[in-house]
Formats: C-alpha cells, sequence, structure tokens
C-alpha cells in the first residue's frame, strides 16, 4: 500500500530552481534515501512533502490525505525530524516529550514507549542541554515517533553523531521499517543508503536523476557481482555448463579456477554450483564480490559533482533565524506548562 505520492513537486526560490519536477512514491514499510550533494534539493523537497514549505506546483499526498501547509490530517500521519535539534534545553528528555506529546494530542504512555525505543530511558529526567550530540538526536526521532505516524521523515538524522548513538538510529529506522512504517531518509553518508534503503533516489540541481534499487543503480553503472572458484578437474565442460547459465555475463580462466561475471551472485550461486558438480569439477575454494564501492563512485558518476555547492535561499535563512530565536526565548514558559 502506498504511503506517500509525491508527483511533479517545483519550488523556486526568487529565479533559482531549487526542486524541478520531482516525483515518487513510498510503500508501507519501505524505507526510501533520498540522496544528494548540499544544495541538491532535498531539504526543500521534504519541506513540501511535509507541509512545512508551500509548493510551486505538484502534488503530495499521504495516507490517501492531500498534504498542504494547512492540511492537519495528512501532517497527523508524518513524523519530521529535522536536521536542525529540535528540543527545549532547559527541558529535561522526558519534559520535552511530554510537551510534545500534548501538541499531538498524544497518549503520555507514549513517552515511556518512545524513551525506550530509542535507549534514552535511563537519561530521561537529565536535561536536555547535558545530552551528547548522538542523544540529542535520537531524542528527536522519539519525538517524530510520538504520534504513531504512518510516514516518517528523517533528514540527516546521523549528521556528526558518535558511532553508538549512529547505531541506535539505524537499528531504530530498520525495526520501525520491518514493522510497517514509510520511511524517508536523507543523508550523505552512502554506506547507510545502502544499509537501510530499499530504494534510493538521487536528486542533483534539484531534479531526480536517477531512482531505483541498489541492484537497478549498480546495473545502470554496468557494475556486476563477481565470483571466484578454485577447481580442480578439467574445466571444458564445466566452462560451457557456466557461460549458458542467464545470470551469468561472463566466464573467464582465474588462476587455478574460473571468475565469472554476474547479475546477482548470490541469487545465481546454486545454478553455479549445480553446473559445475554436474560436470565432475570439484570446488576448492570459492569467494564472491559485489561492487560495494557502488555508494560513493556511482554516486559521484551520477551527480558529476567535483564537490559540494550549497546555495542558501535567502528568504527561508531569515525565517530559520528568526525561529530560532523565539524557539530560545520560550524555553522558561514551556517549564511552566509541562510540570503544571
Amino acid at each position: 500500500m502506498t504511503v506517500l505520492s509525491c508527483s511533479g513537486l517545483r519550488k523556486r526560490f526568487d529565479e533559482v530552481p531549487a526542486v524541478d519536477d520531482v516525483s515518487f512514491t513510498i510503500a508501507e514499510g519501505e524505507t526510501y534515501g533520498l540522496l544528494g550533494p548540499n544544495g541538491a534539493g532535498k531539504t526543500t523537497t521534504i519541506s513540501m512533502i511535509t507541509g512545512v514549505l508551500e509548493r510551486d506546483a505538484g502534488e503530495v499526498v499521504v495516507g490517501g490525505s492531500a498534504m498542504s501547509t494547512h492540511a492537519i490530517a495528512a501532517k497527523r500521519l508524518v513524523g519530521y525530524v529535522p536536521q536542525e535539534l529540535a528540543l527545549y534545553p532547559d527541558l529535561t528528555g522526558r519534559e520535552n516529550l511530554r510537551f510534545f506529546a500534548n501538541l499531538y494530542g498524544a497518549a503520555r504512555e507514549r513517552v515511556g514507549h518512545v524513551l525506550d525505543v530509542v535507549g534514552l530511558t535511563d537519561r530521561a529526567d537529565d536535561l536536555s542541554r547535558e545530552y551528547s550530540g548522538g542523544m540529542k538526536r535520537r531524542l528527536n526521532v522519539a519525538i517524530g515517533l510520538l504520534h504513531e505516524p504512518r510516514l516518517l521523515v528523517l533528514d540527516e538524522p546521523t549528521a556528526g553523531v558518535d558511532p553508538q548513538s549512529r547505531n541506535q538510529i539505524l537499528e531504530n529506522v530498520r525495526v520501525l521499517a520491518a514493522q510497517g512504517m514509510a520511511i524517508l531518509y536523507t543523508t550523505h553518508y552512502m554506506e547507510e543508503a545502502e544499509r537501510l534503503c530499499d530504494r534510493v533516489g538521487v536528486i542533483d540541481s534539484g531534479r531526480l536523476i536517477a531512482e531505483g534499487t541498489r541492484r537497478e543503480l549498480v546495473e545502470r553503472l554496468g557494475e556486476r557481482d563477481r565470483i571466484s572458484l578454485q577447481l580442480d578437474g578439467d574445466l571444458t565442460h564445466a566452462t560451457a555448463a557456466l557461460g549458458a547459465i542467464a545470470n551469468v555475463r561472463g566466464v573467464a580462466p582465474h588462476g587455478h579456477g574460473l571468475e565469472l561475471v554476474v547479475d546477482d551472485a548470490r541469487e545465481c550461486l546454486p545454478a553455479v554450483l549445480s553446473a559445475i558438480s554436474t560436470n565432475g569439477v570439484v570446488v576448492r575454494k570459492l569467494a564472491f564480490a559485489t561492487p560495494h564501492g557502488w555508494a560513493n563512485d556511482g554516486f559521484s558518476a551520477l551527480t558529476r559533482r567535483d564537490g559540494d555547492l550549497l546555495t542558501i535561499a535567502p528568504n527561508l535563512a531569515v525565517l530559520l533565524g528568526f525561529a530560532a530565536v523565539l524557539f530560545s526565548l520560550g524555553a522558561w514558559t514551556l517549564r511552566r506548562a509541562v510540570t503544571r
């Protein structure tokens, strides 16, 4: 079942196109990675998807409800975890969660649950300003989960965090997707996309320039898996049998055996071993390799970037700065509201 559908998204700041005709969908239980260099349009795209930013054109539908800046019903279905920390430093972790639970209309029992999910139960009553950067990120994720959203949007959630917190966040994402939540995940860390995402969209200069599973993107770049076999016996008939397997793209002598170029090593390995044994050849050693370098090398090839470019929309920057000032000034009032 499709949870998020966005089509033809466009946004300009003055005369600069930030997002240009971006379309994709995310299904229930799917993790979709949105990758791109700085200034590519990732944050602008998710700001429109979450109803934070008005779009110039296009359509966003979440759980069957049309999204806009005023669409309360659609926004209730989304948990948004932004790049910037959305926490009140003078409140404890638990108080932060209670405050946001009140805003969402979520049951107070959810506070304890999400603290457990992100691994912060033992630090729940410490002031959030005393948290490490990684703990603050995890609390940010907990806030996004309070109201049990159908779509969780994570904007570079592991940026600048310690390895322990990073692993905790990645494990949280994996578990939530397994439970059926749709997840939109933006990141600069290509290995995270490879580890977590069912499909990946590569965005550059505001356009979605490539989309697909890891396997589909690898094939687009012309890279394939390889199986190396150390063998004993007459290889003549075995070589011919291996070459006849549908997913085998090439067979060549390699040391004391053969090397195969294949579409998917794990998928065709049973057929490979069967062809070898049928022709009286003994396998002494087997190894297979997938092109793990697809993430960084492939990303560079697709975007054609030598370095990151960052374009800041002046109006958006001013609004964010003003919001940050109000955020700080309001902390003491919030403590009174939470503890009342």
